[in-house]
Formats: structure tokens, sequence, C-alpha cells
């Protein structure tokens, strides 16, 4: 009997394995940024975007083919940040073939399209412009057709959701050693930020974030506690919206601005180098920029009527970032250049254009081109 059970073991083995060949497609189990648990027999194979500009992160986790799973999307990555757009279609034209819900907002999303589409799983912003976990008609209407949900968020909290977005992607796509490679590698560059200023006790240098520039012809909308006002805070610099403007983004007073005399300007750039003869007015980073036209762009806002009276608009002082990073998982690049312009004394080593090629080398599915900061000097 127990010889016949030693001949019989290898093909014990073997069903014994067979039968647990399941375990390897068992159920994922997935908790997003907003809390929510989701539940997946498989990974995702057809997928929504509640925001276009959400394919950076596919291409962190999939760089070969990071549209093979999507099946549509919002407009807003064309309509918003059309050179980075061409950037992604220069090397994936198929991207134009990509169905279309909505256009820049929730109230253009036509949820019988989405479910038309047939997804099994539709990632959204906690915040933004497509659907948000607020959204209760859209997620109750989507759920029961038997869409899984997935929020990130590299907008309201990006330093801190921005790594754990990633990680909830890599497990719903299936891809978590990608997602462990960029997490890896974000960390370690922003805890050189941190280590910098993690002995600073002196006063933090006060800072005017004038988002959106061009974009109206008065000053100042900016950003406050939240999106780039939160990569001023971890670059070591006092934003001064945070003392009078409520939660994450508002408009400031140019008289409150020119009596408080900030310490530095930073501009966020709407600007393009295929709109700069319509839109002069708007500071051009991005994509196929080169520096010294993003440099005249900025000379060009900071000699608007009040703002070219800041102590803060001279080379050294005034700098501008574009501002897309204020919505996309690569944003350690703009808050290493933050904390280089603020304090320099305390970052010689530090390199944020290095860390943004390596970004765009290693988890990025098109090479990088253009210029996405710039000082007057």
């Amino acid at each position: 009997m127990v010889a016949r059970l030693k001949r019989l073991l290898p093909a014990l083995v073997a069903l014994i394995s067979a039968g647990m060949a399941p375990e390897a497609g068992a159920a994922i189990e997935v908790t997003d940024v907003a809390g929510r648990t989701i539940t997946l027999e498989e990974p995702a194979r057809r997928i929504v975007l509640g925001e276009g500009r959400f394919l950076a992160a596919l291409g962190i986790l999939d760089r070969e083919r990071p549209l093979s799973r999507v099946v549509g999307m919002l407009n807003e990555f064309k309509r918003l940040d059309l050179a980075g757009y061409a950037s992604f279609a220069r090397r994936f034209p198929e991207i134009d073939d990509v169905p279309v819900f909505g256009q820049t907002s929730e109230a253009s999303v036509s949820v019988e399209k989405i479910i038309a589409l047939a997804p099994d799983v539709a990632v959204f912003g906690v915040r933004g412009h497509g659907p948000g976990k607020r959204s209760d008609h859209v997620i109750r209407v989507m759920e029961a057709a038997g869409v899984a949900i997935v929020f990130v968020d590299f907008r309201i909290d990006p330093l801190v959701n921005t790594p754990a977005s990633i990680e909830v992607l890599g497990r719903v796509l299936g891809r978590e050693q990608q997602a462990a490679a960029f997490v890896a590698f974000y960390r370690a560059q922003l805890e050189k930020v941190a280590k910098g200023l993690s002995d600073f006790s002196g006063e933090r240098p006060t800072v005017l974030l004038e988002a959106l520039v061009g974009l109206r012809e008065e000053c100042c909308f900016t950003m406050a506690d939240g999106m780039m006002g939160r990569f001023v805070d971890f670059a070591g610099g006092h934003n001064i919206a945070k003392d009078v403007v409520p939660g994450i983004a508002g408009d400031l007073n140019l008289e409150y601005v020119l009596s408080t005399q900030p310490d530095f300007y930073i501009g966020t750039a709407i600007g393009s180098a295929a709109g700069a003869e319509k839109k002069p007015e708007r500071i051009i980073l991005g994509a196929d920029v080169d520096a010294e036209t993003a440099r005249a762009s900025l000379r060009r806002a900071l000699a608007r009527r009040g703002i070219e009276t800041l102590d803060a608009a001279k080379p050294g002082r005034a700098f501008a970032i574009w501002h897309h990073f204020y919505n996309s998982p690569l944003n350690v690049y703009a808050v290493q250049a933050m904390a280089k312009w603020l304090h320099p004394e305390r970052f010689p080593d530090l390199d944020p254009d290095a860390t943004l090629k390596t970004l765009f080398r290693r988890f990025q599915p098109y090479p990088l081109s253009g210029t996405y900061a710039i000082g007057l000097e």
C-alpha cells in the first residue's frame, strides 16, 4: 500500500497543483484612497478613466501598452493639455480612437455612454474634472450595472495619495511589481527634500503661488490647502494664501499681495508653444517648449500691472512651474524644484531635472521633451 502511494505521489502533487491553479486568479480585494473596498475576480481588462490625464499613471504601470485596457475616458487631456496629449499620440496614435464620454467637467459626463462601453472598472479621481467620490448618482448607476469604481488622487492630498494611488492601480491591473518600483523611487526622491529640511528651524520664506496665470486678467487665483499648495509646504515655504483662503483654492486680492510682499513668486503655466501667439499673457511650459520661450513668457507675466511692483519679481525669486503637476503622479519633480528655489543653500546637490529625466526614462511611455520649470535667470 505504501509503495503504491509512493508511485501515485507525483500524480497527486500534480492534481493538487492543478486544483490550486484558481488561487493565482483568486479574487483581488483593493481598498482605494477613498477608503472603499472593491473586490475583483481578476485584474481589470476593460477600464474607463474619469480623467484622461490618468494615462500618466497607466504609463507608469505599462510603458509598452498603456492604452491596452482603456475603453473610454474624459476628453480633458486633449482639451486642457494639447501638447502633452500630442506627445502621447506620437507614440500611441490609437489614443484618438478611444471613445470619450465627456469633455472637461462632471456635468458633461454621459453615464449611459460609460455603461455602453462595458468596462469592468472605472478609475475616478476623488475630486477633479470628472466624477468624484461625491457623485452619488453616477456611482449608484454604474455599480448597479456591474462596474467597479476605484478612486485615486493626485490632486487633493497629492504627496500622500500619489504612491497610494499607484499601489491601488497596480493591484487593480495586476502590475504590482511596476507599481512598487515607482513608489520606491517616488518616496526616495521625496525623502531627499524632507531630509534637507529636517533640521531647519528658521522662518519659512513666504510664497505667492499664482495659478492659471493668464487665464483671466486680474490677479490672483491661487492654491491653498491642497494641490500645489501642499508642494510649497513640503518644500519649506509659507504659502501666503493659507492665511486668508479657506479650503483648496481661491482668490487673493492684489492689494493683499502687495501689502504682504512675499519673498518668492511662483506662477503655474497653462500656455503652450502652439498657443503662444494667441495667448501671450500665459506662462508657457510643457512639452515642446524651449527654455528661452518659457523664460520670456515668465517675464511677460511679471510685467503685469501690480505684479511688476512685487519685490519677488526679480531673478532668483521669481519662477514658474507646469500647471498640470497639480494632478500628476510625476509631482515629486515640482516639489524638488520648489525646494531648490526656496532653499538653495540646503540643496546644493539636489538635481530636479535629473529626477524628471529619470521619471520619464523609467516610468513614462514616451520620451521627455520640453521645459517644465523655469526661473528668470
